[in-house]
């Protein structure tokens, strides 16, 4: 499993510009970037869905299970995976650390959001290049 570079988590921890883009259904276009909230809790990032299950960029990530994120001017390719246990306690502690001062804050630790938690992580590209 990749990690995230420390640098690079903390940058994103430290900012509110998150973009996220999965995949359109043919695997290989990126979606319209969305604005969303972002939160680092023990070095994984994780983002939450206002909408809940219904919005379409977390549909798209669950159906594609990757994409693209940008933030604090770091663009990765990313990998969705669902979450759902106790990490949502640790999750909901750091969206009110983060986001504290916002009136969205308690949709965004209610039921509805909380069900459409995604943890990303980057996700390693092909790099191989043919040689002539």
């Amino acid at each position: 499993m990749t990690t995230w570079p420390k640098n690079e988590v903390q940058k994103i921890a430290g900012t509110d510009d998150l973009h996220i883009s999965p995949f359109r259904e043919d695997g290989v276009t990126y979606g319209t970037p969305t604005w969303i909230w972002s939160v680092v809790v023990n070095d994984t990032l994780y983002v939450r869905a206002y909408n809940g299950q219904n919005s379409r960029w977390y549909q798209a990530a669950m159906r594609q299970k990757a994409g693209r994120i940008t933030a604090a001017h770091i663009s990765k390719e990313v990998t969705f995976e669902p979450v759902d246990g106790p990490i949502n306690d640790l999750i909901d502690d750091a969206y009110r650390a983060k986001y504290h001062r916002s009136p969205y804050l308690k949709p965004m630790i209610g039921a509805r959001a909380r069900s459409a938690t995604v943890k990303v992580m980057p996700r390693k590209t092909n790099v191989n290049k043919r040689r002539k």
